[in-house]
């Protein structure tokens, strides 16, 4: 549409911008033409557009004065305009108007000018809705030059705009001129609406272009880098080849520039954990560059992170396209593959990742593969975790999941098919240390076993009856359905391994049964859960039915609920007892506290009970009242609690087995509080019970001096008696060797009383009257028959009997490095000492002042002090034997000032 009559010459050069050239050819017109109103209105027009706005006015009044005209006028608005005279460029436009003979294509152009003046005029808003009201009340007129201008302005806001920094307000603008329609006739439009070029130099001819370069540039500065991605794709998808060529160094820049930021901050967001963040930016790189193998690298970490692991594995197999001969793909494919649970197809990969590291020539590379372990490597390192896990874990076990029995290899060649077990092989870590810990919980969580603690029955399973089989198939009767149940309540906890011991130990193969006895405790100890099964607790209990339990009354459940750190108690229908159904019942006071009561064990002990040979007299006492199936049991029971390994050998009777226990705890520890007992004599050995039942009373504990006692005694002491000698004695005593017991002979340090008397008081009656050098005349009651003598009467030759104090090395108030590494962790009994059974100790915690009261007069005082005494009888064949009682003997010295006698006294017997 031409509406301007301009040569064609002219028109072209404006069109090609070749302002120069035009207004030559306009001013060779005007010289051979002066009256040529034509030429001044066009050559303003020129002149308007070289921004010289007096001349274009100049012309333009020149024109109107040779001739008033269409073209006259509206050279005279554009030029006013340009000159901020807007009122009066209006009316120039306004007078074109009466030079448009009707047409209204004509008066359509001057309105569509009017509005271009209006914005030209700073009078945006207004100039566009004129704009689109035009468009709308004329809707037969060119609808495509309103949307053409309105595209054209829209771009003009958008580029200033940009040059405010408003970039998201620029973008907007842009977004508008490229919906407005304009460019999508597929029309020539800078061919159709030359005028408006020759006019204004607008550039339609790489309008559509320049407008979507532009809002790509904008959503990018705007740092909407996705929207930038998306309108450059949609550039590039819509221009033709030619358009696409005449933009290639733009397009290369721009997306060069675009991936970088995009990649950028997909960086930021993948460190702050904004995986969504990160995926859509580098989705928006990939969209610029599909073939970088990087960006697909990030977005694959970006997946993992967002655990979508399938995704993951698809961008990781496009690295592994992009760049084959790179580890990074596969090391990809393994964490993706590993996350997707498909552990087979990610030690695949991962072994591929390990050879293109071997392989690759860079020295970097090759030195980071020294990092990473093979399978191979793995699968030991699994192997050694899991002999270490199950060297504390019973032989056999029964799998929950199939109700079988399994040995030790079974148990791994299970844990090997496990998917368990995949997945721990396939995420192999660089670092050997996280990964060893690794590997390590992996395993003990797998092998966690649960033990049952429970009474023997009738009719309970042995090895032979489930061995090969599986017992939840077996005919529900008898102790199968406690031992169904058992294993059902440990699956439904989560738990693979179950253990009961009644079919889980070979008893006719010795060496495991022996094995099994002595582990028993260990076991217990590192189970991750130990069931109590109490078969005669109805359910809903109350308080008081587990003491009154049968199970508590049973040699080998002390152990079983001393050793584990968790317990649960169920009652006979295997509903938790009282029904608490906390984890761990051991942190329930209410029932530690009845289990406390019943067991004579300090509830705090029950809970942190830590095996060892501390508090010996207090665990036999504890062990006391237990009755065993096997009288030998009795022993074999307390081997853990003691921490001590001994043979086992069924046949040797409880006097032995017990014998060889107390032997080992006195021989380990030099606690010599496991003889104070009464009753009968043991034949291992004089010193030591025939039966655990002599342990029930309370051990002798004799009135013990306050701190402000021994000051007075002491202090009493200072004028009879020599501090040289009992210095000396101090010193012979202090010099004293442990007590030693081997081979059933027990060599005992201690201060010796010969008997000058033994009187048997009334006939019937096993009670003597003793008298012995040193000690007060004391009543001693036995069932040994015990011969009569005096000094007037003496015993044959070879022949006598002494009264003894075993010494305690307590009684030099020296520090005992043990007790400084004592905790919570080492507790085994919470009572008062028991190292002070033989003689009185003050129980104060007042502080002693030793330079004051030296330590050897201490002595003296405590020496003094009533004692437990043991009456040796002298053998044939030198050595003693101890004359069992059935009550206490309770001796003390006569004369503390004696100092000499005491001295000669001090011995180390060996008593049989």
């Amino acid at each position: 549409m031409q509406i301007l009559a301009i040569n064609t010459k002219v028109r072209n050069a404006c069109i090609a911008g070749d302002l120069h050239a035009a207004e030559e050819l306009l001013t060779q017109e005007i010289d051979t033409d002066p009256n040529n109103y034509s030429s001044y209105a066009n050559r303003s027009f020129v002149v308007a557009r070289k921004l010289d706005w007096e001349r274009a006015l100049h012309h333009a009044v020149k024109s109107v004065s040779i001739q008033p005209s269409l073209i006259g006028y509206i050279s005279k608005g554009i030029a006013l305009c340009r000159q901020q005279h807007f009122q009066d460029a209006m009316k120039a436009i306004d007078l074109a108007f009466m030079f448009t003979d009707g047409d209204s294509n004509v008066a359509h152009f001057l309105l569509l000018i009017k509005a271009i003046l209006m914005f030209n005029g700073n009078q945006h808003d207004d100039a566009m809705m004129r704009v689109q009201e035009l468009a709308d009340a004329c809707p037969d007129a060119d609808t495509l030059a309103c949307r053409v201008v309105e595209a054209y302005l829209l771009v003009q806001l958008g580029t200033r705009a940009s040059d405010d920094a408003r970039h998201n307000e620029a973008a907007d603008h842009f977004a508008a001129a490229i919906k407005t329609g304009a460019f999508s006739s597929g029309l020539a439009i800078h061919s159709i609406y030359e005028d408006l070029v020759v006019l204004f130099g607008w550039d339609l001819k790489i309008l559509w272009q320049t407008t979507n370069q532009k809002r790509c540039h904008a959503l990018l500065q705007a740092g909407k880098l996705e929207e930038a991605v998306e309108s450059y794709r949609y550039m590039m998808d819509m221009s033709d080849d030619s358009t696409k060529a005449d933009c290639l160094h733009w397009s290369t820049d721009f997306t060069q520039e675009c991936s970088v930021l995009c990649a950028y901050n997909g960086d930021t967001a993948h460190e702050a954990s904004n995986y969504d963040r990160a995926i859509d930016l580098y989705s928006a790189a990939i969209k610029l560059d599909s073939e970088n193998d990087i960006i697909f690298e990030k977005r694959s970490r970006a997946k993992l992170g967002k655990m979508l692991w399938e995704e993951a594995l698809l961008d990781a197999q496009k690295v592994v396209e992009l760049n084959p001969s790179s580890h990074i793909g596969y090391q990809l494919k393994r964490e993706a593959l590993h996350g997707a649970h498909r552990y087979d197809e990610a030690i695949d990969a991962f072994q591929i990742m390990l050879s293109k590291m071997d392989n690759a020539p860079e020295t970097h590379i090759r030195k980071l593969r020294q990092q990473y372990l093979s399978p191979s490597e793995v699968e030991d390192d699994i192997r050694n975790a899991i002999h270490a896990q199950l060297d504390d874990s019973p032989l056999r076990l029964l799998n929950t999941s199939i109700g079988r029995l399994c040995d030790r290899d079974a148990q791994m060649n299970i844990f090997k098919a496990s998917t368990q077990y995949k997945e721990l092989l396939s995420l192999t870590m660089k670092h050997e240390d996280l990964h060893l810990q690794h590997i390590e919980e992996a395993v003990g969580m797998y092998f966690r076993c649960v033990m049952l603690s429970h009474r023997w029955e009738k009719k309970e399973p042995l090895l032979h009856d489930i061995q090969e089989k599986a017992v939840y198939e077996l005919d529900p009767v008898g102790g199968i359905i406690k031992l169904q149940s058992f294993c059902k309540i440990v699956r439904e906890l989560g738990y693979h391994w179950a253990w009961s011991d009644t079919c889980c130990i070979d008893k006719i193969n010795h060496v495991e049964l022996q094995e099994s006895l002595n582990s028993m405790f260990v076991w217990y100890r590192h189970s991750a859960l130990t069931i109590v099964y109490l078969s005669d607790v109805p359910p809903s209990s109350k308080s008081g039915a587990l003491a009154r339990s049968v199970w508590n009354t049973r040699g080998w459940t002390v152990p079983e609920f001393l050793a584990p750190k968790v317990i649960l108690f169920y009652q006979n229908d295997w509903s938790p007892y009282l029904d608490d159904r906390s984890p761990n019942h051991k942190e329930s006071v209410a029932i530690m506290q009845e289990l406390g009561d019943a067991t004579g064990i300090h509830p705090e002990a029950l809970v942190a009970f830590q095996a060892g040979m501390s508090g010996a007299r207090e665990k036999l006492k504890w062990a006391s009242t237990r009755v065993t199936t096997r009288h030998e049991d009795i022993a074999y029971s307390l081997f853990g609690v003691f921490g001590v390994r001994l043979p086992v050998d069924y046949g040797e009777k409880k006097e032995m087995a017990l014998g060889r226990l107390l032997q080992e705890i006195v021989a380990q520890s030099g606690d010599i509080t496991a003889l104070d007992w009464v009753g009968k004599s043991s034949e291992f050995n004089s010193c030591l019970p025939a039966d655990i039942t002599s342990y029930q009373d309370s051990p002798c504990t004799p009135s013990s001096l306050s701190e402000d006692d021994i000051r007075t005694s002491v202090s009493s002491l200072q004028n009879i008696v020599a501090v040289e000698l009992a210095s000396k004695l101090y010193t012979m005593l202090d010099n004293l060797s442990s007590p030693r017991f081997t081979n059933r002979r027990l060599h005992l340090p201690c201060i010796t009383f010969s008997v000058t008397e033994i009187r048997r008081l009334r006939h019937g009656e096993e009670t003597y009257r003793v008298q012995a050098d040193g000690l007060h005349d004391l009543l001693i009651t036995t069932e040994d028959k015990l011969i009569s003598f005096s000094v007037a009467r003496p015993l044959s030759a070879g022949k006598n009997f002494l009264l003894v104090c075993p010494w305690n090395r307590s009684f030099l108030e020296l520090s005992d490095p043990a007790d400084d590494r004592r905790s919570i962790d080492d507790l085994s009994v919470l009572e008062p000492p028991l190292h002070d059974s033989f003689g009185g100790l003050p129980r104060d915690n007042e502080p002693i002042d030793m330079e004051s009261h030296p330590r050897a007069l201490r002595l003296i005082v405590r020496l003094g002090q009533p004692f437990s005494a043991f009456l040796l009888a002298r053998q044939l064949s030198g050595e003693y034997k101890r004359i069992a009682s059935d009550r206490h003997i309770i001796a003390q010295i006569k004369d503390m000032a004696s100092i000499h006698d005491m001295m000669g006294s001090i011995r180390t017997l060996e008593i049989s």
